[in-house]
């Protein structure tokens, strides 16, 4: 027996005849144990939720971990099983706590890289800092950023859903899978709203209008657009084209002038479309600051529109989001749980949930297994 030579005799009297059985053993062995864990690397119990039920769909045991913080607020993190040579899925909810969640993940593959995990794949269902993807005025893309130390961390793969913008799986430098919600969200729509057929899908801003229509499409509804909004959009923010500020006065070449350019100026919220008479149904991918969809609705209502539904991925229903919702003209908002959302829920019953843990379990099976992910995303358009 190999095992018995090596654990007996000094390697150095092991014979040559007898060092292939030895490496062959060893082989063995790793295949024997390999297999695969999930872990949840939150701290908080609200946030584990969502991994309790992605492994009781897996039929698997959530991995004896130990996350918590210090009392100088230091992340600690102690893995209490042996992870060697396995598959370790890392689940993690993002609560209202940014920066103390995406520490948590931090350390935790740290923790496991370093206990000579095979692979580290993130399941992060909410990808944080992901508006901040663009380059805006004296700022950074801190999307980017963060790309960059969960690979330094040991990441080696991560599971998301419904990214901010597509483009973001670019900025890392392992593979991502960035899946959809919109296939249990249309359920939601043809399964819990009465008379759907009578509805239209409405993009509360042009740069919405690519996955409105993508819903549209899908459920055979019409289509409406609302351009012009009270406030500046995320695509008009200041981006550093203009800084710094332009001026008359020059240094140096007094005699160049560059053109001024016009500053915009955004009409009155109109909407493009028919809503009266119809069920509105607002599809975003984010809900945070209620302000834009609460006004939406009161224009949708002054139009004719006599029901409002929201639909979004993310709920992530910040600061005074569930008393304005519970006061606006909005008849229910519908999101995910891909963060959680209990307390707000508790705070307004217009919000209602629709659980995604069926495909996040899905996916996990199918990398652990090198199963092809195309079925994940049939009938999935490349604007939704």
């Amino acid at each position: 027996d190999w095992s018995e030579i090596y654990l007996t005799r000094p390697l150095s009297l092991v014979s040559l005849s007898q060092t292939p059985k030895l490496s062959y053993g060893y082989k063995k062995m790793n295949r024997s144990r390999s297999g695969y864990r999930v872990f949840s690397a939150n701290s908080t119990t609200a946030c584990t939720e969502l991994a309790k039920m992605i492994t009781e769909r897996l039929g698997v045991e959530l991995g004896k971990s130990l996350v918590h913080q210090e009392p100088n607020t230091e992340t600690r993190v102690d893995v209490k099983e042996s992870v060697r040579g396995q598959d370790i899925f890392i689940i993690q909810t993002i609560p209202r706590d940014v920066n103390t969640a995406i520490m948590e993940l931090l350390v935790m593959a740290y923790a496991l890289k370093t206990s000579c995990a095979k692979n580290i794949i993130g399941v992060i269902p909410y990808f944080p800092y992901s508006k901040q993807c663009k380059m805006r005025k004296r700022g950074s893309i801190v999307c980017k950023l963060l790309a960059s130390m969960l690979a330094k961390a040991g990441l080696t793969h991560i599971i998301t859903m419904d990214l901010h913008q597509k483009e973001i799986q670019g900025f890392f430098s392992f593979p991502v899978d960035n899946l959809r919600a919109s296939p249990f969200l249309i359920q939601y729509i043809q399964d819990e709203i009465p008379d759907y057929r009578n509805a239209v899908i409405v993009a509360k801003s042009p740069s919405a209008a690519k996955r409105a229509q993508s819903y549209a499409e899908r459920l055979r509804l019409g289509l409406a657009v609302m351009h012009g909004e009270a406030h500046h959009s995320e695509l008009d923010m200041a981006d550093g084209r203009h800084s710094p500020p332009l001026s008359r006065t020059t240094i140096g070449h007094t005699g160049l002038e560059l053109p001024l350019m016009m500053a915009k100026e955004k009409p009155p919220i109109t909407v493009v479309g028919d809503v009266g008479g119809r069920i509105a149904i607002i599809v975003d991918d984010i809900i945070d600051d209620v302000e834009d969809f609460v006004a939406a609705a009161e224009i949708l209502k002054e139009r004719g529109a006599y029901k409002i539904y929201i639909m979004a991925t993310h709920g992530l229903l910040s600061a005074d989001a569930p008393r304005l919702i519970e006061e606006s003209a909005i008849d229910e908002v519908v999101v995910t749980n891909t963060v959680p959302h209990e307390v707000q829920k508790l705070q307004c019953p217009k919000i209602k949930t629709v659980d995604v843990s069926m495909i996040l379990a899905e996916a996990i099976r199918r990398i652990h297994n090198g199963e092809s992910m195309a079925y994940l995303f049939r009938n999935i358009a490349l604007d939704d």
